[in-house]
Order: C-alpha cells, then structure tokens, then sequence
C-alpha cells in the first residue's frame, strides 16, 4: 500500500466548475479534503457546516465521512428556490396551454 489516496474536490459556480486534485493521507475525511483542496480560502461564502451540502459522486455525506482513493467529493450551492414550488408553478401554468405550448383554443 501507498499510504496515500488522490481524491477530487469540485465547486460548481453559475458559469465555471472548480475541479482541484489533492492527495492525502488514507484514512483522510471530507473535511481534510475540503481544507487540502484550498477552495475554502479561495471562496469564503463555502460553508460546509452550515449552507452548503456534502456529495461523494451525488450521495450526501457529512465532514468527518473517510474517503477513499480517486472519489469526487462535490460541494452543493444553496437552492435559491424550492424545486417542488416551480415545477407546481410550472404545471399549474401548463393547465391554460394546449400541448404545443400556444395558447387554448376555444371549443365552439
């Protein structure tokens, strides 16, 4: 054994996606790959603890999970809405449009 994992940590803004390569000690944390990673320094509204989730490749997990060699663990931006509300508005939205998306036609 090596004694040493490499593990990716990826932040992904509006319009570009931080990706960073660490190597770290096995039996290393999300945390230790977050503080390795230097995104924490580099943007400073991150805040795993609070705001922001936790993904090893879209699972959740929490700061102190181990990872293991070449995970992706992804730091989720905050939703800015609800996602259930805007596809009911959505839909309810859809119910006064025929299929094509134009509008009802009477029925004479």
């Amino acid at each position: 054994m090596s004694g040493s994992i490499n593990v990716e940590v990826v932040y992904a803004l509006p319009q570009r996606q931080e990706l960073v390569s660490v190597r770290l000690a096995e039996g290393a944390t999300v945390r230790d790959a977050l503080e390795a990673s230097g995104l924490l320094q580099k943007y400073p509204d991150i805040q795993p603890d609070r705001a922001n989730k936790l993904g090893v490749y879209a699972k959740l997990v929490k700061l102190d999970t181990e990872v293991r060699d070449r995970d992706r663990v992804e730091i989720y931006r905050p939703l800015i809405a609800d996602p259930k509300a805007v596809r009911k508005k959505r839909a309810d939205e859809g119910k006064v449009m025929k299929k094509g998306g134009g509008p009802a036609e009477a029925t004479e």
